[in-house]
């Protein structure tokens, strides 16, 4: 990617980026670049508002009509709801793991410059695949990467011929004219995004042409469906036999960021990781994950997670009741070499994992790193690999792709490339791996012996074509996917089977054929002539007792069970239904007052409840400025799940519970506040807590968006 900025530059630099207005009208705006070495704030506020007053560029033309939004209960315009507030526009497709790069850089700049204070974040969704197109398929993206800002299906991609966008990602800030101001391409410009936003607004603002009015929020999340269940988003699903001869599965609720231990009837044994994202070490209960994908058992009691957003690894262990992190170092990392041991290691985005043991009992975890398009290892033993080259047990390495984003295969492991590795398989036999790679859409191959690194199915023989996309069984390149994601393989390491995301399908690989087809499902479970069993399904394991496959079937937020028969032919196809253990999560320890709320309205079978939570301070009592105001959800048990889990927007507090089937009506739900709050005297922290109560109904019309406002004083919390 192309960085813009400079932060060593002494002088300003002029760079023509091209934005086009219409097919008639092409102009030309200039990107000055800053450096903050040589200039103080006053310095650079000033050539800012210099480089506005000096610009003359027509107002980027509205959104087209008819276009299906997210995050809003209208489709927004420059003229009607935009006026006033200075947008930016995010151009982005959401396959792509550069675009996902960016999500956090962009909540925390809406925590900092909120809509009210006259900035407006807008997700421009211009697809890659054709089935991200599908503004449904946009909504469940919307909900999984918990983006709260508006987003539009710009899905003939309008808006980026336009502003003559040409990669993802694409940043364009917007005066408060839809006047364009800079524009930004690639990852990792959060710093100075900032600067160019603060001092537009200051200018703006100077001006009198900043609006602090509202904008007509309605979370997506309102949208996820009545009877989802506990799971939302599973990313990957694996499985171990004990020494009992029972087989459990560990399944990544990646959009409830925890880890869950199954037995193979769907109890659950155990939650791992307490639901709200972050990035903590601690025992099973309060440990903290942020969208776990691949996981991996080592032992029965020992699991490695590839903690995606938090790029890291990390180990679980049963019998010690703790979570440890054995690589990465929370932060997004740059590194294509790696070599550092464990922590000291940063990384990027791993997405899937296998645990490959060498003839003389050495452990390697193999890494698909999905944020430098790598193949990497933790060394968990002392090793020679490849070439004699000698590794200390907690080495962290790249050992395959050379970091450009690429399908090319190649004998030696560092002239590779990869596009986006989102999906292992280990085939002990002849000690290789199988890569799902996604955004070439096609499955690769590499020797665990010499790094050779080799095509089986899909995409194309041109390694920078990434666009060789579609949904066709064949053999070697005649084959064709879409942005496949799992991976697995049959107990007798003949079959390769593979989810093949976006196109909704489960089909399997005769691996020594390099020949995919399709497991043909019952033409019965169809909706207007089109396949509805799947719906992006991510992950994947064969079952290692009976001759079926265990299913993360991401977007319906379930596992499904597919029975085979002996040629691994399609049999018999049903959900998991989870149910609860008898020793569930033990009960959060609040801190400070308990303050009861009215009970919301549920029917016995459980289903969706949406809560609005405002905050009015009163009696001289307001927020401190510029310090953390936290709140976060507590559930009565793993059956439970709710988004989001814990923020610190107390402006927009709007959460969706899924509430479980046979509700006990003794349970309750609530929030946690942890609040800097002072008067024109004193600083007043604030810890309390809403305890809701639940009310059978038995009608559904009687469920319904509950609202509570929270009045806050100097000597109390209570609910209005």
């Amino acid at each position: 990617m192309n960085r813009i900025f400079s932060s060593i530059s002494s002088v300003f630099r002029r760079r023509s980026v091209h934005l086009k207005m219409s097919e008639e009208d092409l102009i030309v705006f200039s990107h000055q670049k800053l450096t903050m070495a040589t200039m103080n704030v006053e310095d650079v506020g000033a050539e800012i508002a210099k480089y506005l007053r000096e610009s003359r560029f027509p107002p980027v033309k509205d959104f087209k009509e008819g276009l299906e939004w997210f995050n809003v209960s209208e489709p927004l315009s420059f003229q009607k709801h935009l006026k006033g507030k200075v947008v930016l526009l995010d151009f982005f497709t959401y396959c792509c793991i550069n675009c996902m790069h960016i999500l956090p850089d962009l909540k925390e700049i809406e925590e900092e410059f909120q809509v009210e204070d006259g900035l407006v974040v807008i997700g421009v969704h211009s697809a890659k695949f054709q089935n991200e197109k599908n503004s449904t398929n946009i909504l469940a993206a919307v909900q999984r990467y918990n983006i709260a800002h508006p987003v539009v299906n710009d899905s003939e991609m309008d808006m980026w011929r336009k502003c003559d966008v040409h990669c993802w990602p694409t940043l364009l800030l917007l005066g408060p004219f839809a006047n364009p101001i800079v524009m930004i391409t690639g990852e990792g410009h959060k710093k100075d995004l900032k600067i160019y936003i603060k001092h537009t607004l200051d200018y703006y603002k100077s001006q009198d042409l900043i609006s602090n009015h509202k904008l007509p929020f309605k979370s997506a999340y309102h949208l996820l469906p009545d009877m989802k269940g506990p799971l939302l988003f599973p990313g990957k699903i694996t499985n171990f036999v004990k020494e009992s001869g029972e087989e459990i599965l560990a399944l990544s609720d990646s959009g409830n960021n925890r880890i869950l231990l199954l037995n193979s009837q769907g109890e659950i044994l155990k939650q791992i990781g307490s639901s709200k994202s972050g990035f903590k070490d601690a025992n099973l209960e309060k440990s903290e994950f942020n969208n776990p994908q691949g996981l991996i058992f080592k032992t029965e009691n020992l699991i490695y997670v590839a903690d995606t957003d938090n790029h890291a690894i990390r180990l679980i262990n049963l019998s010690k009741d703790t979570v440890e992190t054995v690589a990465g170092t929370g932060v997004q990392g740059n590194d294509f070499k790696g070599g550092k041991i464990g922590k000291q290691q940063s990384i990027s985005s791993p997405w899937d994992l296998v645990l490959y043991k060498t003839e003389d009992e050495k452990n390697v975890l193999i890494i698909a790193m999905a944020g430098t398009h790598q193949i990497w290892a933790l060394f968990l033993d002392d090793i020679t690999w490849w070439k004699d080259t000698k590794y200390k047990a907690g080495t962290c390495v790249a050992i395959a792709g050379s970091g450009r984003e690429e399908n090319r295969n190649n004998q030696y492991p560092n002239n590779a490339a990869f596009a986006q590795p989102s999906g292992l398989a280990l085939c002990k036999k002849s000690k290789e791996v199988y890569i799902a790679d996604s955004e070439s859409s096609s499955i690769r191959r590499l020797s665990l012996a010499d790094g050779k690194v080799s095509h089986v199915v899909g995409g194309d023989r041109d390694p920078h074509n990434l666009f060789a996309f579609g949904d066709k069984d064949g053999k070697l390149y005649d084959a064709k996917l879409q942005h496949s994601l799992g991976l697995g393989i049959s107990t007798d390491e003949s079959t390769l089977f593979v989810a093949d995301t976006y196109n909704h399908k489960i089909k399997k690989v005769d691996i020594s054929k390099n020949f995919i087809s399709t497991l043909l499902l019952p033409h019965i479970d169809t909706v207007d002539g089109r396949l509805k069993t799947f719906r992006e399904p991510a992950g994947l394991c064969a079952s290692l007792k009976e001759p079926k496959l265990y299913i993360a079937d991401t977007n319906n937020h379930c596992i499904k069970i597919m029975q085979l028969n002996t040629q691994n032919e399609f049999s018999r196809i049903l959900n998991l239904v989870l149910k609860p253990s008898k020793v569930d999560m033990k009960s959060l320890k609040i801190r400070g007052e308990v303050i009861k709320g009215k009970p919301v309205p549920i029917m016995k079978e459980g289903g969706k409840i949406i809560l609005h939570l405002s905050m009015e301070c009163v009696e001289g009592l307001k927020l401190t400025e510029e310090t953390p105001q936290n709140w976060e959800v507590y559930l009565p048990n793993s059956m439970w799940s709710c988004v989001p889990t814990s923020g610190k927007d107390l402006r927009n507090l709007d959460i969706v519970f899924s509430a479980p089937s046979n509700i006990d009506f003794s349970e309750k739900i609530g929030v946690l506040f942890d609040l800097s709050t002072c008067t024109d005297s004193t600083c007043l922290p604030k810890n309390f807590a809403i305890e809701i109560p639940l009310r059978e109904v038995n009608d559904k019309s009687n469920v319904n968006e509950n609202l509570m406002k929270i009045k806050l004083s100097p000597n109390t919390a209570e609910i209005s």
